[in-house]
């Protein structure tokens, strides 16, 4: 009888060592196949972008770095955070913990404030238009945004360094740790402020974009009138843009917002907190994985620039002024 209990008890302990098994490998797939679907989606991004000379806009400069900060978290980010739920921080060296940290800050900041700089172009280029094509050239686009990752760079070194961060022991989790004084500047610098200007801004396009639509209607029904037929046309693109840009927007905020929410809630949540900041950190990163596919729908020039991708056209001669608009 008591041979049978043994057997009974074996087989339910093999059992359930098969079921967390096969659970662990299937989250390891999971993880495996959006760290790779977000790595190559955006790195599709930065190399249309960068190869073909038609796309070499203001606009998509700060685009192309929206894509290398969602690239690199596909990288950095995500393959460390998919082990946080396997095994907490025993498993990491401090200096892993700093790191994984550090590229967390950076990344965040740039992808809110590259965010921010769309917002702000997209206002600009639908509210000024004559003086948008004089001013916003694709040298300032690029100032902007290398300014951006080194600012970035430089405040979030310092954030972890004046809160300790950079002498990490890697507790039982690998969370960084701010006083009440940097936490509220940072919540401001990299939540509040940036999403009061995104919000605004929008709902200034928004506007904006109805107007355009009623003026693309009325130039629509006098079709003589060649000059403001070609007026309509560039509305029409501008506010086709400043919708799709607004998708990539609404989508960003869905997922950051959570997350800001969470860390405002430390004393509610309690034991539980860990948990949730983590849930909230995923749906963050996933934010990479979905921009390429905003991308891939709203955008045709992207689709066009995949295919030539696929087909290994870019290896061409002359393959960077091909027509993909």
């Amino acid at each position: 009888m008591q041979n049978n209990d043994t057997g009974n008890c074996l087989m339910s302990l093999n059992s359930s060592c098969s079921m967390a098994y096969d659970s662990v490998t299937a989250y390891v797939l999971f993880a495996a196949v959006v760290v790779l679907f977000t790595m190559c989606g955006n790195l599709f991004v930065i190399i249309s972008v960068c190869h073909f000379k038609q796309l070499h806009t203001p606009t998509n400069i700060l685009i192309l770095s929206l894509a290398l900060s969602d690239f690199l978290v596909g990288i950095f980010l995500m393959p460390v955070h998919s082990r946080f739920w396997i095994e907490p921080c025993s498993l990491f060296e401090p200096s892993l913990c700093t790191f994984s940290n550090m590229i967390g800050f950076h990344l965040t900041f740039v992808s809110v404030y590259n965010i921010s700089f769309i917002a702000v172009d997209r206002y600009f280029a639908l509210s000024n238009p004559f003086l948008y094509s004089k001013k916003v050239s694709l040298c300032l686009a690029c100032i902007i945004t290398i300014n951006v990752w080194i600012v970035s760079l430089f405040y979030n070194s310092a954030l972890l360094y004046f809160n300790g961060n950079f002498n990490h022991k890697c507790p039982s989790r690998c969370l960084p740790y701010m006083n009440d004084l940097w936490s509220t500047a940072d919540l401001i610098a990299v939540f509040i402020l940036p999403c009061v200007i995104i919000i605004t801004l929008y709902m200034k396009v928004f506007f904006i974009a109805r107007r355009h639509a009623v003026a693309i209607r009325a130039t629509l029904k006098d079709r003589k009138k060649i000059g403001n037929q070609n007026n309509g046309d560039t509305m029409r693109l501008e506010t086709k843009a400043a919708k799709a840009l607004g998708t990539v927007v609404s989508v960003f905020l869905i997922c950051l917002i959570p997350y800001y929410i969470c860390t405002l809630l430390f004393d509610v949540l309690g034991q539980s907190y860990h948990r949730v900041v983590n849930i909230t950190l995923f749906l963050f990163f996933v934010n990479s994985s979905i921009n390429p596919i905003i991308y891939a729908l709203f955008y045709p020039w992207f689709q066009k620039s995949v295919k030539l991708i696929f087909m290994c056209r870019i290896c061409r001669t002359s393959s960077s002024l091909t027509n993909v608009l």
